[in-house]
């Protein structure tokens, strides 16, 4: 593959009863299903073809490889074991030639203007960050020149000190894009969606996705 911007939306396979355990809390595991794949869906069709970059799905867990259903006709490969940070160094590292990004799936906001400015970002710094409101970030990307080193080793993830634990072990210059919201739990939809910010998702009376 030539020398080119290379985007990784890293996704859990939906499964009822597997993920988005504090969402499930709240509006039970169907709702917390609905949302998970609804919302993959939908970043997809927002930044999966877009001609800048090429969109390659991180999957865990990695069987789900093999689930050619699922999101068909982009490549794909397997987030390998290890906690957030492994996983991510895994696909930073293995990613072919280029300035990467990685984004997560649960990030309704995101749209191909964000990634579109952080590969731009990418040409005068070695880092781009997109901060989340909880103290994590919904976007990370590396530069790769003229070599990598990744800076996840004793970050605290799941915390609001992620994204500080990150910032504190990388080397080179960092740049940011804005600050976006992550769902969690409920009162993270009902926010995004009273701001009516959840683009490409269902809302009203014509979503499954109900909140109370």
């Amino acid at each position: 593959m030539t020398l080119g911007r290379q985007l990784v939306v890293m996704l859990r396979a939906p499964a009822l009863g597997v993920g988005k355990r504090r969402l499930a809390s709240d509006l039970g595991d169907l709702a917390a299903l609905q949302f998970q794949r609804r919302a993959a869906d939908a970043l997809i069709r927002r930044v999966g073809r877009d001609p800048r970059w090429t969109t390659w799905l991180g999957l865990t867990p990695d069987a789900s490889v093999r689930r050619r259903r699922l999101w068909p006709g982009l490549p794909r490969v397997a987030q390998g074991g290890g906690d957030l940070g492994s996983r991510m160094g895994r696909m930073l590292a293995n990613a072919p030639p280029g300035p990467v990004i990685l984004i997560g799936a649960d990030i309704p906001g995101i749209q191909a203007r964000h990634i579109a400015a952080g590969f731009r970002m990418l040409g005068a710094h070695d880092w781009v960050f997109g901060p989340a409101e909880d103290g994590g970030y919904w976007l990370i990307g590396a530069r790769r020149r003229p070599s990598l080193r990744l800076p996840f080793a004793g970050v605290r993830w799941s915390s609001a000190d992620a994204l500080s634990d990150t910032l504190a072990r990388v080397q080179g210059d960092i740049g940011f894009l804005e600050t976006l919201a992550d769902v969690d739990q409920e009162a993270d939809l009902r926010r995004l969606r009273g701001q009516g910010d959840l683009p490409g998702l269902p809302s009203g009376k014509s979503a499954r996705i109900h909140v109370r």
